[in-house]
């Protein structure tokens, strides 16, 4: 992925949206996102319920029924809609999901191995070899404070709240996205989960990897400043700063701007 970044011109955005329309079931959610994501940037975006947060996500992760109508996202200088899901995976975009999905049957462990070596495939390298991916995957668990016995448990199976968060954390560690899109990772965690949760999203900031996130609160915030918070109402992005303006949707709520909008 680092070759990918180094052909890329030091100007050139993460990921370029312009006036994306997505509708879902023949609804329109989106009417229109305009968002540029520079090299090394946490962008967070912040809305009420329904405001289409989770859609935006999902349309730039590549999941089935969000039709996108009308615009352009650019992910690397390429077009990211002309891609399948599995291709913005190898390409270097990653999904954290609000409400993370179980899948009996197959461990931690196995999940990473697969997961690791498709991209790699699919990026015309060879597999990892087992000992070193083993060896990086329980470094990685040691950094989010999991247990490691839970690298042989079915993915998320069991797991509370605070563990599949702590999870999908390990799982970005280990594939080391371009651009990680996190959808309300701070979902149901308490104070001491968000702080681990927190510890990993800010480990994995730096000048290549880009971060996404998406939250109705500012408590995750104060834990990982944001370099811009953005405010989605009604589908549209009605105003954009720092995290000063977190402060103020935390202190005054969604009001003032679900009435201009």
């Amino acid at each position: 992925m680092k070759a990918v970044l180094d052909k890329m011109s030091e100007t050139t955005p993460i990921l370029e949206i312009k006036d994306l329309h997505v509708s879902v079931d023949g609804q329109q959610i989106l009417k229109g996102i305009n968002l540029v994501v520079g090299k090394g940037e946490v962008h967070a975006i912040m809305g009420p319920n329904g405001s289409g947060k989770s859609t935006l996500s999902y349309a730039l992760s590549g999941r089935d029924g969000y039709e996108v109508t009308k615009g352009s996202a650019l992910f690397l200088g390429q077009d990211l809609f002309a891609m399948e899901p599995h291709e913005r995976a190898a390409a270097g975009i990653f999904l954290g999901f609000q409400y993370p999905v179980e899948i009996p049957g197959v461990t931690n462990m196995n999940f990473l191995k697969t997961a690791v070596n498709s991209i790699r495939r699919q990026q015309g390298l060879e597999d990892m070899p087992a000992a070193e991916l083993l060896k990086l995957v329980r470094a990685k668990a040691k950094d989010l404070q999991m247990d490691p016995e839970m690298l042989k448990r079915s993915v998320n199976v069991g797991f509370s709240g605070g563990e599949k968060k702590r999870n999908e954390m390990v799982q970005m560690a280990v594939l080391d996205p371009v651009l990680a899109i996190l959808d309300e990772t701070d979902s149901g965690l308490d104070i001491d989960a968000l702080k681990v949760v927190s510890g990993g999203i800010n480990a994995h900031r730096g000048p290549e990897h880009s971060i996404l996130l998406i939250t109705h609160y500012q408590r995750l915030l104060e834990y990982v400043v944001p370099d811009v918070v953005h405010v989605l109402v009604r589908g549209k992005i009605v105003t954009s700063g720092g995290k000063e303006l977190a402060e103020e949707l935390e202190r005054d709520g969604y009001a003032a701007f679900l009435e201009a909008a």
